[in-house]
């Protein structure tokens, strides 16, 4: 488990890195310009650490599959070696998706205005800028996120209906608590992350607003991975008890007469 956060720890870091830096230069300086080289930097490394996270986010739901589900053969099915293995796939299955659609939008024209309606090159953004047919171009995107989204999002899922399957089979109530408690952290933000990415690549063109793209990509850009080291904290104790202790600093109970 900790193998898989410290490489999820990494990806945010990462994915903050890609797009903040140049959003917070546009909003403090008079600089408000991209080349396009940068511009295509930013996005390819923007989709492949979205992509390896969204792989990583189902190796780890495996991971907690083989936990609850097979706690006996954990460390014969998950050893050193084939954490390593899911890890890797997750980068290099990333790596060779993002390619084609990268490939693809450096290839478009872009011949009248050039002001992208975003806060960093999205390929939805830049789509809509270009003066190309790009219906090519979202089918391909649209394949690319079945791969990248919805075949992650269906391992993740079928390994939570063996989860759920497995916990209803617990009569102990402190077990069940327990099971779940185990899984809160990461399904939390598969939640997050997931549902954010559904509202903004897996939806027709017709129904896209630059100012909801806006909203939702702020959100697993900026705010979903700040949150995802307080999400598996919570779950330490000595994390719970300073929280507790600033709570009680913070806002003391009075005690009426």
């Amino acid at each position: 488990m900790y193998f898989f956060l410290s490489n999820l720890s990494i990806l945010d870091i990462c994915c903050t890195s890609v797009t903040l830096p140049k959003m917070l230069e546009i909003i403090l300086s008079p600089s408000k310009s991209i080349s396009f080289h940068a511009c295509m930097t930013q996005l390819f490394f923007f989709l492949y650490f979205t992509g390896t996270e969204l792989f990583l986010f189902s190796a780890m739901a495996f991971d907690r599959y083989v936990a609850i589900c097979k706690p006996l053969h954990y460390y014969l099915i998950l050893n050193k070696s084939i954490c390593i293995l899911l890890a890797a796939a997750s980068w290099l299955g990333s790596f060779l998706a993002v390619l084609p659609v990268v490939n693809g939008v450096s290839q478009l024209s872009y011949c009248e205005s050039n002001e992208i309606n975003h806060f960093f090159c999205d390929p939805t953004a830049l789509m809509k800028l270009s003066c190309s047919d790009t219906r090519d171009l979202e089918t391909l995107i649209f394949a690319n996120g079945i791969v990248i989204a919805f075949a992650p999002f269906l391992i993740t899922l079928i390994s939570y209906i063996f989860i759920i399957s497995s916990v209803l089979k617990i009569q102990c109530t402190e077990g069940r608590h327990k099971v779940f408690s185990t899984c809160s952290s990461h399904l939390t933000s598969v939640i997050l992350f997931y549902g954010t990415i559904i509202c903004i690549y897996m939806r027709p063109a017709s129904m896209y607003s630059p100012a909801q793209d806006k909203l939702f990509s702020l959100l697993y850009t900026a705010l979903i991975p700040m949150l995802n080291p307080i999400i598996y904290s919570l779950r330490n104790r000595e994390i719970k008890n300073a929280f507790r202790k600033i709570r009680e600093k913070c806002w003391p109970i009075s005690l009426g007469r």
